[in-house]
């Protein structure tokens, strides 16, 4: 196995890698606090249900704020460049992050707790809209030729990254603290632990170098003055496609770690610390998953794997209700890795196709919007749309909402080829 361009580019790549791990790993840790313990801290109500589901909704107002982050960030990073435009996005979305660790809760202040908490949740989604299309282009703009799906598969593999380091922490924090320990003040815990992983990525960033296809198109002409303006006007069907495309991996995703979480350990009774290491051993599957398809997207294409990891989303559908119903370790760990493992063929792919359907110049507008408008119809609504059709018809009726999210993403695909440049 030749491993010369890792080694060549692995400052890039770890630089690529880091924010996006910090992304997953502020998610997950606001995903899994909603899930635990935010709907009473900071939504009293009398249903119980009910505070779960206000939780969850702060938990999906972040990803309104992305698209956002996306169009202010990505106009930044298509006309002064990408290292800039990513060490700012990280500054927000971990000073964000880090003062949700301070919060006080609505018994101490009242409504100015869910107030600063939705605030705050915002400030990570509008940082986090810039995040993930720069950490792509980092990677596949400095990529040699053939190796534009290993390169893409960096920051897609800070996914699995910052979960484990989420999931291993609060699996820790279970084993230490008691659940009212956990509840009064160990929740915070996870949230000053990102400023570790937020100073590291500042550091690698700081010491990385613009990319040489944005210099060269920089070079060529003047930056485009009003980058989404010009991705609406001239890249509109490449842009609805990419939204389309990325739905399935949101969905995957979400339902899989924080509804599965939440779901699992109330209404169907699963031991939290339990549960979480079957979550913890199902990401490793992700992680294989990614590493596949960007081998895969070198040696065929990124188009024909993700139209099989959409294809096998709509399977899952199938299959992910039933199993995690089934009060059998085995088979929720089973359905939790294969689903996660499809994460990755419709994950993996992504950092190479979809900056391939946009031109340097509007690239990073481009790749970032598609990439957060599409969490929107596959993420944000994910916990919640679960949560309804399981009151409605049971856990088995949850996959319809992959079945669905697979469904999109084939559509999306259908619309457009990418190519990189």
């Amino acid at each position: 196995m030749d491993l010369a361009p890792y080694r060549a580019h692995r400052r890039i790549l770890v630089a690529s890698l880091v924010g996006t791990a910090v992304e997953f790993y502020d998610f997950y840790i606001y995903g899994t606090a909603a899930a635990l313990v935010f709907g009473p801290l900071f939504f009293p109500s009398e249903s119980e249900s009910a505070q779960l589901m206000l939780s969850f909704m702060s938990f999906g107002l972040a990803f309104f704020a992305r698209p956002v982050g996306a169009v202010v960030f990505g106009h930044f990073g298509d006309r002064i460049g990408r290292k800039s435009t990513l060490v700012a996005s990280l500054m927000l979305m971990g000073a964000s992050t880090l003062l949700i660790a301070f919060l006080p809760t609505y018994a101490m202040a009242g409504w100015i707790a869910p107030l600063l908490l939705c605030t705050l949740r915002f400030g990570q989604g509008f940082g986090l809209g810039g995040e993930w299309g720069g950490a792509a282009l980092l990677a596949v703009e400095n990529a040699p030729p053939g190796w534009r799906g290993r390169f893409g598969m960096a920051p897609q593999l800070g996914a699995p990254v910052g979960f484990i380091a989420a999931n291993g922490l609060f699996l820790l924090l279970g084993l230490w603290l008691s659940d009212a320990e956990f509840a009064a003040w160990g929740w915070r815990i996870p949230f000053l632990v990102s400023a570790v992983l937020v100073g590291l990525g500042l550091w690698v960033r700081l010491k990385i170098h613009e990319t040489p296809a944005f210099a060269e198109a920089m070079e060529r002409e003047p930056p485009v003055g009003v980058p989404l303006g010009a991705v609406l006007r001239d890249h509109a069907r490449a842009l609805l496609a990419g939204t389309f495309a990325v739905v399935a991996c949101f969905a995957i995703f979400y339902l899989a770690t924080s509804f599965a979480l939440a779901h699992g350990t109330t209404a169907l009774g699963y031991p939290k610390e339990e549960f979480l290491l079957i979550q913890l051993g199902a990401i490793l599957f992700m992680a294989a998953g990614i590493v596949f398809a960007g081998y895969w997207s070198d040696a065929a294409s990124a188009q024909r794997v993700l139209s099989w990891g959409c294809a096998a989303t709509v399977a899952i559908g199938f299959l992910f209700g039933p199993s995690l119903a089934s009060e059998s370790w085995v088979v929720v760990g089973l359905g939790l890795s294969a689903s996660l493992f499809v994460m990755g063929l419709v994950y993996g792919p992504l950092g190479v196709w979809l900056p391939g359907l946009f031109p340097v110049r509007v690239r990073y507008t481009g790749a970032s919007v598609a990439f957060n408008v599409g969490g929107i119809l596959g993420g944000a609504g994910a916990p919640i749309a679960a949560q309804w059709l399981s009151d409605r018809g049971g856990t088995s009726f949850v996959g319809l909402y992959l079945g669905v999210a697979g469904l999109l993403s084939l559509l999306g695909l259908l619309l457009v080829r990418a190519r990189v440049d």
